[in-house]
């Protein structure tokens, strides 16, 4: 169970399905991030857990998850637009709307119907083919000329506090470079959350854009990438990245 899985209860609670209370904790028990952000507010759960338990009045239930409706749902009702955009890594499927950029995959050569179910899990809404407009054009390619995008191309709004500080700072790393899942804790404020960057770094809804490629684990390898270790040095090849010999122990 992944963290926006946690926010997605809420969609369920408004739909009328009680909350996977056993799945939370779960999902708790293995989570770095989410039981640093249990550590911050335990002590103020813990004043709320000795109040006297208060009846809610009839019908105050409904009208929140009501007003969760209300405030939720127009941001889903128009669907994300996806297109296919060949670029110099093969064809890539982007999924965008008047906001930015909010996906970004590469081509593996499944059908378009798998690909568009596996955008939608990711971003829990609709998405509908289109034809990419000339401002998607313009950024991608821009992107390859440089290898570097700006977050106000991008949609991260789905994301949580704490991924989109992560992918902001993914971003910053020159191409050719590489920094590793710590560096970037320590630099957004949260030391003890390596862990937690990289379950972030492996849900980037915004591959390439939000470069997780130059990622790495701490002594310097690879780790894991979604499309696979050899993509992942093939992109860092084509960004001019040079891995430096590793220095054997004495």
């Amino acid at each position: 169970m992944r963290c926006c899985d946690v926010e997605a209860l809420w969609d369920e609670m408004r739909e009328g399905v009680e909350p996977r209370r056993e799945h939370v904790l779960a999902h708790l028990r293995g989570c770095a991030h989410c039981q640093e952000l249990y550590r911050e507010y335990e002590g103020v759960a813990y004043c709320l857990s000795c109040l006297p338990v208060v009846e809610a009045p009839q019908g105050l239930v409904p009208k929140i998850l009501d007003h969760i409706k209300t405030v939720r749902g127009p941001r889903y009702s128009t669907p994300d637009s996806v297109a296919r955009v060949t670029s110099p890594l093969g064809s890539l499927y982007v999924a965008f709307r008047p906001t930015g950029i909010t996906y970004l995959g590469l081509d593996r050569g499944e059908p378009f119907d798998a690909v568009k179910s596996q955008i939608e899990r990711r971003l829990r809404r609709r998405v509908r083919p289109s034809e990419p407009p000339d401002w998607l054009r313009e950024r991608l390619e821009r992107y390859f000329r440089t290898w570097q995008a700006s977050p106000d191309w991008l949609d991260m709004s789905d994301l949580t506090e704490f991924e989109r500080a992560a992918m902001r700072k993914a971003m910053e790393i020159p191409r050719g470079e590489v920094r590793s899942y710590s560096w970037i804790a320590r630099e957004i404020g949260h030391p003890h959350a390596a862990r937690a960057v990289g379950q972030a770094m492996a849900r980037n809804p915004l591959a390439l854009l939000v470069p997780c490629h130059r990622v790495v684990d701490a002594s310097g390898a690879l780790h894991n990438y979604g499309y696979g270790l050899e993509v992942k040095a093939r992109i860092l090849q084509m960004e001019g990245y040079a891995p430096q010999p590793r220095r054997s122990r004495a």
